[in-house]
């Protein structure tokens, strides 16, 4: 079954440690806590440096939707500049990760998975006119990352999104996108032993 998720519909909650806040777009369990979900998918706002919380067992990827971008430090060797030219980085949930804000508060699209239960993939794709679209994985997300609305249907369904709404699609119908332009965010997730 395909459902949209309102970006209006979703409140923010402030990290614990401060340094931000995160919007919960899904997860899954529904209301499953931070050591429970087997997947999560979210919007985080990082307002200050400081490190990020610890996720063991879990992969991780981000992408910048707003804002300048931020520095990531991780595991106290490697450098990653989040950014335009490098929208997405991929880390493991254990890691030292510390954020160093380049000049303004960034707002980044979070997905995690458990990796005894799943796995997942990020792409990042840029949209004009009509095109289509066939999700891939056991569960697939469109994430409408830039631009005003993306108009999104099957032979049985139409679907209004505009900026920051999502779509859990039903992965076994091929889909058309319509928009001017836009800049959406792909989430496939595989179930392991599905």
């Amino acid at each position: 079954m395909t459902v949209l998720i309102p970006y209006a519909s979703l409140a923010p909650a402030p990290w614990k440690n401060g340094g931000g806040s995160t919007i919960e777009i899904a997860v899954v369990p529904p209301g499953a806590a931070f050591d429970e979900f087997d997947w999560r998918i979210s919007l985080a706002t990082i307002a200050q440096d400081g490190p990020f919380s610890k996720f063991r067992g879990i992969d991780r990827s981000l992408a910048l939707v707003d804002g300048p971008g931020v520095s990531l430090e991780i595991d106290g060797d490697s450098r990653f500049v989040l950014s335009e030219e490098a929208p997405i980085v991929e880390f493991p949930g254990e890691a030292d990760v510390t954020a160093s804000m380049l000049g303004a508060p960034t707002t980044d699209f979070n997905v995690m998975t458990r990796r005894s239960r799943c796995h997942h993939r990020l792409g990042r794709r840029s949209l004009e006119g009509i095109s289509e679209f066939a999700p891939r994985g056991d569960v697939t997300i469109l994430f409408l990352a830039e631009g005003e609305s993306l108009s999104v249907s099957s032979d049985t369904e139409r679907i209004g999104m505009v900026r920051f709404d999502a779509v859990v699609f039903d992965t076994d119908t091929v889909w058309k996108l319509e928009t001017g332009e836009a800049t959406v965010l792909v989430v496939d997730i595989f179930l392991d032993g599905a």
